[in-house]
């Protein structure tokens, strides 16, 4: 399509208007429309359409580098230029002027607003594929807004989505309580045919970042199917560049050029897949292919329905991209792309049922992602707690709060959470502020070149297939050719980190030669030892990740410094080397597992450990219940990790009771001597609790538990076998209010007195007390008294001469009227010697049989 037939050129005079007028607006045009490479050029007055609207260059802020060099490219091409010239880009490692377009990552931008917020220079600002929500252009956005308010007035800026969901960023970019204008661009798209084409078979679902080798294998034939039913080239969706290697060698021999774009893909690669070729292609894309880049020729969408994402566990400080089921809205855009030159089909491997009950659209980055480096960019903007910046969605309370105690860690921020000067020289490295840390601190410890070296590496996703040994992986970078492009990356960020970073050499003798050498060495002419490449690079690891140093414990797992195990995923390279210590760089904890899994990790020794993870070095007095008695040691510690232990001779008393305390928490009170009186005592008090309430004190092992470390004191219990020295009688009358001391022996007496004169003891231990008395020690007794106040009638098992239950009842008047004639008729044949009255009241109750005559 020529520039002039692309459709935003239509409403470039309203985007005009609108930035004259009121100074922002929302423009909305779909994917091949031309917001990101006409719109850019026209607001520059570089297209015929009139002079730029706001003197200054235009810049357009794009999510991914990928798409940054992409559209700066197509730019100058409309030009009939190179990038350079007119039209230029900046992104990490990369840096071309411009004089009227500048394409720039948000990071690039986001760098630059901390060092000159009112962006000298610069009259429009284009926030290119905000519908992306990705964190840093939301923080950039809301940036910007600050900076037009308070010092550039004059400041343009657009919010361009290829999405209609544009009442959220009208709001933001509105003023005076007006919505911002939002400019439409009509629809370039032609009809897209929808074909449902699930697996045959159920295949897994994604786990991590796995996906069923099943399902890529249904897509790489899905892929073969289109290509036999429909004519032009192929744009396959897939998460990741793992996936996209796959199913390229799935597809060997088809009759087409099979590419693979992602943001590590080769730009020869990415030249030709932004190129119409001459031979049928098919085209194998992670989500930057969605709205990003623009694929000619393309005719049919092969969708795999999946996406990644980041997710960060908080409580452990892993994070890792992991593969979800893409929203509604991202199959709606990946399907227009065959619909942009021509009808075109899109082929959906799920079904129809399936597609109703995916998310309506992606989550946000802000909701999901570890937020320490935004933390640190809103620290330096000076608002850490980002309550005064216009996010379309604020931070969750605690990922916030997790990223600002990392910074505070770090040394970035002061006690008001603002940036320090040393979280400002973080911010500049353009790294995550973990990694900056390590390269700026880790610099004097191991050279300036290797400090830059390790932290490229840990700064970019490892090659595919580079497995988990991180220093083997340093070696082949090094060693890589000039045809490696993930080398050739990797040099050019770890050039520009060493650029940015002082001037230090590493201890001990020795070269370390330049970034293109094979060797891992780390020395330089300084005094001190040299430094091996394994401590070298597990130094600047564990300087950027102290928690995760970890230890290796009985059965081969491992501990981390954070208190998370760990083990190696199956196929692991160090595995084999079992070594004590590890480094890890990478972790992920899988859905549902309870330790996590280590990726990307560096074997060092305990010297090591202990040199980068000082800060969590602890010596720790621990007293405590374990294994079934007090355990009293001096404790050393890397943060969850035990270096050593030995006996604490003398540990304070009040701790002692309290591991006792714990103890008969986990094991209960059999720990006690409950002697028969302690034992009835407590039966006692049991049931007027229950029959009561308060004041009666609770008397279950939870609540005696609690008491424990008094009466461990009381006694001068130090150890397991001293419990046995509490008078728990003592105690159980020691928790009584003098009101209930005073009623104890009324409301449940231990004895009660019969008719006969024995004195009969009470049973409590049942849901209600038992009163087990022979008949006829009962005669003339109507009733029994009721206990705990009146609340409660005793339960009277009445006994034979020979003591065995005769009947049992709760009210001794109705027995007699009703029952007694039976149990009499029934006994007096048995027991002769007996008395037997037919009227009991006019008997006198006895325990003895009558006498001989």
């Amino acid at each position: 399509m020529q520039p002039d037939q692309l459709p935003v050129r239509a409403v470039v005079p309203e985007l005009r208007a609108a930035l004259a007028g009121p100074g922002a607006a929302v423009l909305v045009a779909p994917p091949g429309t031309g917001k990101t490479t006409y719109a850019p050029l026209a607001l520059a007055g570089l297209t015929g359409d009139g002079p730029p609207p706001a003197p200054g260059a235009v810049v357009v802020l794009e999510p991914r580098r990928l798409a940054a060099r992409a559209a700066a490219r197509r730019m100058a091409w409309l030009l009939g230029e190179r990038p350079g010239g007119r039209v230029g880009v900046t992104v990490r490692g990369e840096h071309r002027p411009g004089t009227h377009v500048r394409v720039v990552t948000t990071g690039v931008l986001l760098r630059a607003l901390q060092d000159d917020p009112e962006l000298p220079g610069v009259g429009t600002v284009i926030l290119d594929e905000c519908h992306e929500r990705h964190l840093d252009a939301d923080a950039a956005l809301a940036f910007l807004l600050d900076v037009r308010a308070a010092l550039r007035p004059d400041l343009r800026l657009v919010a361009a989505s290829a999405t209609a969901d544009a009442d959220p960023w009208a709001r933001l970019l509105g003023s005076g309580g007006a919505p911002a204008p939002v400019v439409a661009t009509p629809a370039a798209a032609h009809p897209v045919e929808v074909v449902w084409a699930p697996p045959e078979r159920p295949v897994a679902p994604p786990h991590g970042t796995r996906v069923d080798p099943a399902l890529l294998a249904h897509v790489a034939a899905t892929v073969r199917r289109a290509l036999a039913e429909r004519d032009g080239d192929v744009l396959c969706f897939l998460p990741g560049a793992g996936e996209i290697a796959r199913v390229a060698g799935l597809l060997s021999g088809v009759p087409a050029d099979v590419l693979g774009v992602h943001g590590g893909a080769p730009a020869a690669v990415q030249d030709a897949v932004l190129a119409a070729g001459e031979r049928r292609r098919v085209v194998l894309a992670t989500s930057v292919a969605e709205s990003s880049l623009t694929v000619p020729g393309v005719r049919v969408v092969v969708d795999a329905g999946l996406a990644r994402e980041p997710r960060t566990d908080h409580a452990r400080g892993l994070g890792a991209l992991t593969t979800v089921r893409a929203s509604r809205a991202a199959a709606e855009q990946r399907a227009g792309r065959a619909g942009r030159e021509a009808p075109g089909a899109v082929y959906r491997c799920w079904t129809e049922a399936e597609h109703a009950r995916l998310p309506a659209r992606p989550s946000p980055e802000i909701a999901v992602a570890d937020l320490t480096a935004f933390a640190l960019q809103a620290a330096c903007w000076g608002d850490p707690d980002a309550a005064g910046l216009a996010l379309p969605d604020p931070p969750p309370p605690a990922a916030l709060a997790a990223a600002r105690a990392t910074l505070a860690a770090l040394g970035a921020t002061g006690p008001d959470g603002r940036a320090a000067d040393r979280g400002r020289a973080l911010a500049r490295l353009g790294v995550h502020p973990r990694l900056a840390r390590a390269a700026l601190d880790g610099a004097p410890l191991v050279g300036t070149r290797t400090a830059a070296e390790i932290v490229a590496l840990l700064a970019e996703p490892p090659p595919p297939g580079a497995g988990d040994d991180l220093t083997a992986v340093w070696r082949r970078l090094r060693a890589g050719s000039g045809k490696d492009a993930h080398a050739a990356r990797w040099r050019d960020e770890a050039r520009r980190l060493e650029r940015s970073l002082p001037r230090v050499p590493p201890p001990g003798p020795g070269s370390t030669g330049s970034a293109s050498t094979g060797s891992a060495s780390t020395g330089s002419a300084s005094s001190g030892p040299a430094l091996s490449a394994d401590a070298a690079a597990g130094l600047v690891v564990a300087l950027a990740f102290p928690e995760r140093v970890a230890r290796r414990r009985d059965g081969g797992a491992y501990l981390m410094a954070s208190g998370t195990g760990a083990a190696f995923a199956p196929g692991s390279a160090l595995a084999a080397a079992r070594p004590d210590w590890l480094a890890v760089a990478v972790a992920d904890r899988p859905a549902g597992a309870a330790s996590a899994r280590v990726r990307l990790a560096v074997a060092i020794d305990a010297a090591t450990a202990e040199r980068a993870a000082a800060p969590l070095l602890a010596t720790e007095d621990e007293v405590v219940w374990r294994d079934g008695d007090v355990v009293a040691r001096r404790v050393d510690r890397l943060g969850a990790i035990e270096r050593a232990a030995r006996p604490l001779p003398d540990p304070p008393a009040d701790r002692v009771a309290a591991a006792l305390a714990d103890g008969l928490a986990a094991e209960g009170a059999a720990l006690l001597d409950w002697t028969p009186a302690a034992r009835a005592l407590r039966e006692r008090l049991a049931f007027l609790r229950d029959a009561c309430g308060d004041p009666w004190p609770d008397v279950g092992d939870a609540a005696l538990a609690g008491h424990a470390a008094a009466w461990a004191t009381a006694a001068g219990a130090r150890r397991r076998a001293d419990l046995r020295r509490v008078d728990v009688a003592a105690a159980l009358r020691g928790l009584l209010p003098w009101e209930c001391a005073a009623r104890l022996d009324e409301w449940a007496p231990e004895r009660v007195q019969v008719p006969s004169g024995s004195r009969i003891r009470v049973d409590y231990s049942g849901d209600r007390p038992v009163l087990a008395v022979k008949l006829q020690e009962l005669f003339g007794w109507d009733a029994a008294p009721a206990l705990a106040g009146g609340r409660t009638p005793l339960v009277v098992p009445l006994l034979s001469p020979a003591g065995r239950p005769a009947a049992v009842t709760a009210d001794l008047g109705a027995f007699w009227r009703e029952g007694y004639r039976a149990v009499r008729a029934d006994l007096r044949g048995r027991y002769p010697r007996h008395p037997w009255p037919e009227d009991p009241a006019s008997e006198p109750p006895t325990a003895r049989a009558k006498r001989r005559s």
